[in-house]
């Protein structure tokens, strides 16, 4: 029988008590949902690596700066994409929204360094403007990103990229106004454990009592 929570109480956890994989597995069930990076780099030679990471959030407009968080494999190796990030300084991360979503979920494939993921579901590459690692056509966005700094914990590579060229998909934002038709994009996040979510359901906080900063984007 399950009990009804008394109002004021918690569930208390202390995080030096323990482990990593505990600890994982709290914050990527409750900081959702989070929105995915669909990451392209490229290796020494040649191949394009593609990869999702939902460790993923913009940090700033001046410079403008996104971060991508990239944890180690169990034997302390590096993924491809944190290896060819560190080798090339350059990668293309781009939004995926429902139309690619089982596409960018299977990017999440252990693949050999020389094969590549696009090839695998189906993506295809067009040259970036900036950058040498190569945009997805049928991504809704792509941030073309230099290496601005790095930071290393003993289980991940955090890397701050700056934008240095953006691509969007025909008709979803208005250069004059500079405002995205939000009606026309629908990205997925990551939600806990192995889900994800939509964006449609949405709601809007208004009126002059409510109005904020944000309000006025």
């Amino acid at each position: 029988m399950s009990m009804t929570p008394r109002p004021g109480t918690t569930t208390h956890v202390d995080f030096e008590a323990i482990d990593a994989y505990q600890r994982y597995k709290l914050m990527a069930s409750l900081i959702v949902p989070r929105p995915i990076a669909l990451v392209t780099t490229v290796n020494a030679q040649g191949v394009v690596n593609a990869a999702p990471f939902s460790m993923f959030a913009m940090l700033g407009e001046d410079p403008p700066l996104v971060m991508i968080s990239i944890n180690r494999l169990q034997d302390g190796a590096l993924k491809d994409t944190a290896a060819n990030i560190l080798e090339s300084q350059e990668f293309v991360a781009h939004m995926a929204d429902e139309e690619i979503a089982a596409q960018m979920h299977d990017c999440g494939m252990t693949l050999p360094p020389d094969r590549s993921e696009l090839d695998l579901v189906g993506f295809h590459a067009v040259p970036s403007t900036g950058v040498v690692p190569p945009r997805i056509v049928e991504a809704p966005v792509a941030f073309e990103c230099r290496l601005w700094e790095k930071i290393e914990t003993e289980s991940r590579y955090i890397f701050l990229g700056q934008i240095l060229h953006m691509h969007a998909r025909e008709g979803l934002i208005d250069t004059e106004a500079w405002r995205v038709n939000l009606q026309d994009y629908f990205p997925v996040g990551r939600f806990g454990a192995s889900f994800y979510t939509r964006t449609r359901d949405r709601f809007a906080l208004q009126g002059e009592a409510r109005e904020t900063a944000i309000d006025r984007i």
